[in-house]
């Protein structure tokens, strides 16, 4: 699935009180960003053409077993689920899910449907719009709403989606912030608008590799989701720390069932749609038989 939404809960998550303040993106914060997202693009296509595991839950029997079983494996990819460059923090989560009876093509339905995600996706998402979209690649835009500890701000992001295809039961994406906008004060009469690079500092960048894989009766999905996101003072880690990690898990646990209940919807409504055509044609055999 697109990471979109899942990302930009994660990264909100991480405004906790004591750390809000008028921040700007500095270039050695960007550069910092730029090369991890370069390394991590590197070693996913590395992942894909190697021939080794294609998914992280078969690295290890037991998680897979989990999945398998129903389970929203979710874990930090980098220590505690973040690491620290200069003036900022990557965080780095995966999760995965395995959604039984469904088709590739019944989640692609679902997380490419960009003006659904305001349905989709709630609360977070309050608005969402295709700007374009072809067979490789989409762009999209979110707003993003705020709700931890009535910060009173939003997020307006757009993102571009590249779509790699394995094999006609395999596939991986890559989704990438283009532009990500603070609003201040948002609801109110003075909202407005800040300028890229401005603001509270818990969003500045996103990027996300999720996978996709069509077996055992179903699809499995796995979404790397990453970000950047302001500095911590090391004064309040020991009040931050639990509580980024908490929200993250339950951020990623929720988008993931949101993506499961859509494109089990779809899935069903495809079966429904097939059988009258596969009754018909049975009928019409044993007609043409007599």
């Amino acid at each position: 699935m697109t990471a979109a939404p899942i990302l930009c809960v994660l990264l909100v998550a991480t405004a906790v009180p004591g750390v809000a303040s008028t921040l700007s993106l500095s270039p050695a914060t960007a550069k910092a960003w730029d090369d991890f997202v370069r390394t991590e693009n590197a070693r996913m296509v590395q992942r894909a053409n190697s021939g080794d595991h294609f998914l992280w839950v078969d690295e290890e029997p037991s998680r897979l077993a989990k999945v398998r079983a129903g389970e929203v494996v979710i874990a930090p990819l980098v220590n505690g689920g973040y690491m620290k460059v200069p003036s900022g923090l990557i965080h780095h989560w995966i999760g995965a899910i395995f959604i039984p009876d469904t088709r590739i093509d019944d989640v692609l339905h679902v997380v490419r449907d960009y003006p659904r995600y305001k349905v989709l996706y709630q609360p977070s998402v309050t608005d969402s719009k295709a700007i374009s979209t072809s067979e490789a690649k989409d762009r999209f835009s979110t707003l993003m709403v705020n709700r931890k500890f009535l910060l009173k701000s939003a997020f307006e992001v757009d993102y571009e989606s590249c779509y790699v295809w394995q094999n006609e039961h395999q596939l991986y994406s890559f989704m990438r912030s283009t532009r990500i906008q603070e609003i201040e004060d948002y609801g109110s009469s003075a909202q407005h608008m800040l300028r890229e690079g401005e603001g509270s500092g818990i969003m500045w960048r996103a990027f996300s590799v999720t996978r996709y894989a069509e077996r055992d009766g179903g699809i499995y999905i796995e979404v790397e989701a990453m970000g950047l996101t302001r500095d911590i003072p090391s004064t309040l880690h020991w009040l931050v720390d639990p509580i980024v990690r908490r929200l993250a898990k339950s951020a990623l646990m929720v988008s993931l069932r949101q993506t499961e209940q859509a494109s089990k919807s779809v899935a069903e409504e495809a079966r429904r749609q097939r059988a009258p055509s596969l009754s018909a044609a049975r009928a019409g055999g044993g007609a043409a038989r007599k």
